[in-house]
């Protein structure tokens, strides 16, 4: 028996402060077209996947990929980034781990997921010899540019640097 009711059953989901403050900053998320987004399964975690592809600089023509976990914190704590490929940088460890100031001391809650991919993306284009993860890689940049152009292409290929093998990032 119709009774006329047309409602539609109520569901009871409720997102957190951090999960609204996300979705608002996917919402107004504008990717420069080196940068992609992989958002699905997001419902599910608190994980998002970019891939960045510089178009110039020491790192064209690679495609690095990164993982940004969002805790329960976030905006007051910034995203855990990780770079995914392991990659000859001096301001990316070889296991994933960012050296980007805006992830660090210089956080704040007005900071959002545009800011951050910018920085990732700046990483690329302008390595910072001076913070660095891979103290190797920031002093082959300070005093021999040439070598390190050298090594970032080998280690693109996916081959030895050093001693230690890379990921093959080129596409």
């Amino acid at each position: 028996m119709n009774n006329g009711s047309c409602a539609q059953p109520k569901t009871n989901v409720t997102l957190s402060a951090s999960q609204i403050r996300l979705k608002k900053d996917l919402d107004s998320l504008e990717l420069p077209p080196t940068v992609s987004a992989d958002t699905t399964g997001l419902e599910s975690s608190s994980t998002l996947f970019f891939t960045i592809h510089p178009d110039e600089g020491y790192y064209k023509p690679g495609y690095f990929r990164f993982s940004l976990f969002f805790k329960d914190t976030y905006p007051i704590e910034p995203p855990v980034v990780k770079c995914v490929n392991k990659i000859y940088h001096p301001n990316i460890d070889t296991q994933g781990n960012v050296c980007l100031n805006i992830l660090r001391e210089d956080w704040s809650p007005v900071l959002d997921l545009q800011s951050v991919v910018i920085g990732l993306l700046f990483l690329f284009l302008e390595p910072n010899d001076k913070d660095p993860l891979n103290r190797m890689a920031a002093q082959e940049l300070s005093k021999s540019p040439a070598d390190f152009k050298r090594h970032v292409q080998r280690s693109l290929g996916g081959n030895q640097v050093h001693g230690e093998y890379f990921d093959y990032v080129l596409n």
